[in-house]
């Protein structure tokens, strides 16, 4: 599926969408923040790597040779306050989490990135920009402390808009009287009792929150490089102080392109561990499928705030069983001809095998939706809701006439086609999976509190009644399954039923409760 068209992304930095252009042609450096590793990551992280991890598919999907570099923190306050109460060792409990985390990412299909550093690794890195900074006059020590004087960068501001006189601290910077301006951020921090700790020119310590990111994005990348990437609250002070250490240590340095993913809100308010209104990946992805999960991530666009809601991720996996029933029932039809290996342009009994019109405009109007949405700053959201709906739809009227005893070759030839633009798509935005439509079926028997022999059992009891014509009893029996996400379909001419996963009629309704409910409870 060749893209012909710009690719154009919103850079934070100049507040427009902009046509990427790489500084080096046919290659991509790109950096994204990742995460604090002191506990199980939670949806608003799923929602940022999502989002890169769909941009560093779709780059490479380009022809570009990407070269990701997505860092873990774990020299850190919140790291080290966790690791005391637990009696750990701080480094040992990051890399706990941190190997969490790629469970979780692994479980989302997010890609491996081409690196994956960690801040306890590199902290010559570290030393020798904190050197060359102090070095050209942009910072300065206090009793084993190195500060970055903001005073001395004039263009600091620039990525978040702020003005100086209207900076303070961040989050994670407490006031110190001994600073030269309250909005300094510290580079370099001496050590504490009880807290891990490195030998420095300044005196053992660790490094501040900002300097790591600068020092490992221009160990890997250099410089100059494509894309920093993260969550749109590491605008300020995060970004706006990485910009301003890098510059300070290199005039040249530069990034073209500044991309913030929008948050996950709970109730319209940040999703964050801070404010315990949280839902982790791995407790959500107990209930759901991971697809469903991520689709729900790209169910808007990604520098938009998405509202977490159990209905929300009903619909989400819906939608993604939809996706699934259409490519089984899809595949079932063509396995006989796959079998005898039928392909676009061959012979059958003499004659070319081709796609019928409706087939050729239904991939071409696909092709060019997504060609479309995603080169207008990764719009998957429309993709989603689009091309691939329409595609999906021509399948599904489609794939019971190569079931006929004598199908026209055409049709049959016509869905391989379709079929393989709809798993190439779903492949680029990472939601192509071989075991999704059970695995679905599974999860929806979870949330009802079911097994599947239980279900077996109460199916077959309705189906009884049926045949016995109780039919308010069988009625009943379905109302109460499909309150349950658990939808009844009765077979036409025979007295049997069979099941699929639906949004539980409650929760469409009247909404769904804000917190992910114990399995154990539905019964």
């Amino acid at each position: 599926m060749a893209n012909n068209g710009e690719f154009k992304v919103y850079n934070s930095m100049s507040k427009q969408k902009e046509t990427f252009k790489p500084k080096v042609p046919g290659k991509v450096g790109m950096y994204v923040c990742g995460v604090t590793a002191y506990d199980f990551s939670h949806i608003g992280h799923a929602r940022a790597y999502v989002a890169f991890d769909v941009l560093y598919r779709y780059l490479r999907h380009l022809g570009y040779e990407v070269n990701y570099v997505r860092n873990f923190t774990d020299v850190d306050d919140k790291i080290i306050r966790k690791a005391n109460e637990l009696g750990e060792d701080p480094l040992a409990l990051s890399r706990r989490f941190s190997d969490e985390f790629l469970v979780d990412m692994a479980d989302l299909q997010c890609l491996v990135p081409s690196h994956q550093p960690r801040v306890s690794d590199h902290m010559d890195q570290i030393r020798d920009m904190i050197s060359q900074i102090i070095g050209n006059d942009y910072a300065y020590t206090v009793d084993g402390d190195v500060y970055f004087s903001v005073d001395k960068f004039p263009n600091y501001g620039q990525l978040s808009g702020r003005k100086l006189e209207d900076n303070r601290a961040g989050e994670r910077v407490a006031v110190d009287s001994r600073k030269r301006n309250p909005a300094d951020f510290a580079l370099w921090k001496a050590a504490k009792p009880g807290e891990p700790s490195w030998e420095s020119p300044w005196g053992p310590g660790r490094p501040g929150w900002h300097i790591e990111c600068s020092a490992m994005s221009a160990h890997y990348l250099s410089f100059l490089f494509d894309i920093h990437g993260g969550g749109i609250d590491l605008i300020f002070p995060h970004h706006e102080n990485e910009v301003a250490q890098s510059c300070a240590t290199c005039q040249e340095s530069n990034v073209s392109y500044w991309m913030h993913n929008g948050h996950v809100t709970a109730n319209n308010e940040k999703m964050s561990k801070s404010l315990g209104n949280f839902f982790t990946i791995r407790e959500t992805t107990k209930l759901y499928h991971p697809l469903a999960l991520r689709y729900f991530l790209m169910s808007v666009q990604y520098r938009s705030p998405v509202n977490y809601s159990l209905a929300q991720l009903d619909k989400s996996s819906e939608e993604v069983y939809y996706i699934y029933q259409t490519l089984h029932d899809c595949e079932e039809a063509l396995l006989p001809f796959r079998e005898g290996n039928v392909n676009e342009g061959t012979k059958s009994n003499g004659k070319v095998t081709r796609v019928t019109p409706e087939a050729q405009k239904c991939i071409n109007a696909f092709r060019n939706d997504f060609t479309a949405n995603m080169s207008d700053d990764l719009a998957y959201s429309l993709v989603l809701t689009g091309g691939l709906k329409e595609a999906l739809k021509f399948i599904n009227g489609h794939f019971s006439m190569a079931k006929k005893k004598k199908p026209q070759m055409a049709i049959v030839q016509s869905l391989i086609e379709v079929d393989k633009e709809i798993k190439e798509v779903l492949n680029i935005l990472g939601l192509l999976s071989s075991s999704t439509y059970s695995e679905l079926k599974d999860k929806a028997l979870t949330r009802a509190g079911l097994t599947k022999d239980e279900l077996m059992k109460l199916i077959e009891e309705r189906d009884l009644a049926r045949k016995s014509k109780d039919f308010a009893k069988s009625d009943k029996m379905r109302e109460d399954l499909t309150a349950m996400g658990i939808s009844l379909m009765d077979v036409v001419g025979k007295q049997e039923s069979v099941w699929r996963p639906c949004v539980p009629v409650e929760k469409e309704e009247k909404g769904a409760p804000d917190s992910i409910p114990n399995p154990s409870d539905a019964k």
